[in-house]
């Protein structure tokens, strides 16, 4: 296929980077040259965050219904391209393309609640002991908004990292991720279909070789105010230091061992099923994927054999075949990476169901028998690999489910719900879901994690906490008096 050209957006207009570099982006199953895309340096950064910061002042002034039909039109507009943004999917991260259409979906009602949001009042009275004093908190947004978000869910990560801070009248960078600049570009075309101003949302893309650069430039610029970022927990790491010095406030979604712990009294098919659609989702290169089931002993057996049956009946394949369920890898380097988790976790022991892979398509895999000695139990796989850890009690699964830098998402199957609850409070996660899978997001649920994981929120319910800042107003509407 002859490669498309992906453009920065600065200021409104559509334009190469200033030093005229390009990165070119390979779709990991063909490993054909897809995209070609402008790659951005520190000059191109200092322009977006400058006219940016030009737009924030009009922009914060908005009217909360100017906001709301804004990002409801872009709402509009990215669902009406959502074969198209699908099958780029499918090209630029070798996503299928149901997963594709999924991705715009609930990116759709994203911008939505979004929109909704910014019609809610977000201001409130304060009690004073003064007389005639009225005495008010003011939310004000805070400025220019990086957003910096991955490859795997483009659309619903990158449209996430943009609606709600506009939603507050802040202005927004979109860093686009190497792997999946044109999919990342088509939020920013929605908005600007839709009547963004120009400067309200800015979008770069840069080589892989140059991201600490870019990184760096997008923190350190003087204007910028707040850092959201998607992605690694060691790259989360390295953004939380450079901005701490700086005191700009940061919301990080980092990685994830999401465990889904089987009591002895679950529904053992209903089980399965969730752990199948958890573990096995996009290839296992989502978040909240599965990465361990804990199950106690008592079931451990029927779960498994229930488990592999379901995976054994995915298919495997191509992510342009209607049929596929699981389809490739992002690129060989993480086909790599599973194969050295497999075969350590295949020479300390466990019993391997399933697998196998041809090119960057890896089978559904079932590591059964994983302990504490396997780098699979606590490195993340992101890939379509489970590992199964058998407890011995309730107590135990709860140590084992805890047995992680990670807290991201978890998911506890048993028929007995207040007792699962109580085992869900006792995990260490800032999600968890009663006899439902680790993979499951809402625009309007409160969306993070904790520990290795990450700090901060996303959803409706938590971000005038992120990205806005307070004001205490008071009026005097009496003469006071002073000591002096």
């Amino acid at each position: 296929m002859v490669p498309q050209e992906q453009q920065l957006l600065i200021d409104g207009d559509w334009r190469a980077a200033r030093a005229g570099a390009t990165h070119e982006v390979r779709n990991g199953y063909t490993g054909e040259v897809v995209t070609r895309q402008a790659a951005a340096r520190t000059a191109d950064v200092a322009d977006a965050v400058d006219a940016g910061a030009r737009a924030f002042a009009s922009w914060s002034q908005a009217t909360p219904e100017e906001r709301r039909d804004l990002l409801a039109a872009a709402g509009d507009a990215l669902e009406g391209r959502a074969e198209q943004i699908a099958g780029t999917m499918s090209q630029e991260t070798s996503g299928t393309f149901g997963w594709g259409m999924f991705n715009v979906g609930l990116a759709a009602s994203m911008f939505r609640a979004a929109g909704e949001l910014a019609l809610e009042p977000t201001d409130a009275e304060v009690d004073s002991v003064v007389p005639g004093l009225r005495s008010r908190a003011v939310r004000r947004p805070l400025g220019v908004c990086v957003g910096i978000a991955p490859w795997n869910a483009p659309v619903i990560l990158a449209t996430r990292a943009v609606v709600w801070p506009l939603a507050l009248g802040n202005t927004v960078i979109l860093k686009g991720s190497e792997q999946s600049p044109r999919v990342h570009a088509a939020i920013a075309e929605a908005l600007v279909e839709a009547g963004a101003p120009a400067g309200v949302i800015g979008f770069i893309t840069n080589d892989p070789a140059d991201a600490p650069e870019v990184v760096g430039a997008l923190i350190e610029h003087p204007d910028s105010a707040h850092i959201n970022f998607t992605g690694s927990t060691r790259v989360g790491r390295l953004i939380a230091g450079q901005a701490a010095p700086l005191l700009k406030r940061t919301l990080l979604e980092l990685g994830g061992k999401a465990p889904l712990v089987v009591l002895g009294d679950a529904d053992l098919d209903a089980a399965a099923a969730a752990a199948n659609f958890g573990a096995f989702m996009n290839s296992g290169q989502i978040c909240m994927s599965t990465e361990r089931i804990v199950v106690d002993r008592s079931v451990h057996e029927p779960f498994v054999a229930r488990l592999v049956e379901r995976a054994d009946g995915l298919t495997a394949g191509s992510p342009f075949e209607p049929g596929t369920m699981v389809g490739p890898l992002v690129g060989e380097a993480a086909g790599s990476h599973l194969a050295e988790l497999l075969e350590d976790a295949r020479a300390h022991g466990a019993t391997i169901h399933g697998g196998g892979h041809e090119g960057t398509v890896y089978r559904p895999t079932v590591v059964d028998g994983v302990t504490s000695e396997m780098r699979i139990y606590a490195e993340e796989s992101f890939g379509p690999v489970v590992a199964v850890v058998t407890a011995e009690d309730t107590d135990d699964a709860v140590r084992l489910a805890n047995d992680t830098e990670y807290g991201l998402s978890a998911a506890v199957f048993g028929r007995d719900v207040d007792r699962a609850l109580q085992v869900a409070g006792r995990i260490e996660s800032g999600i968890c879901h009663v006899n439902g899978a680790t993979v499951h997001d809402e625009a309007t649920a409160p969306f993070g994690g904790v520990k290795g994981s990450g700090w901060g929120r996303f959803g409706s319910g938590q971000v005038l906490h992120e990205f806005t800042a307070t004001q205490w107003v008071t009026v005097s509407e009496e003469a006071r008096h002073y000591p002096i």
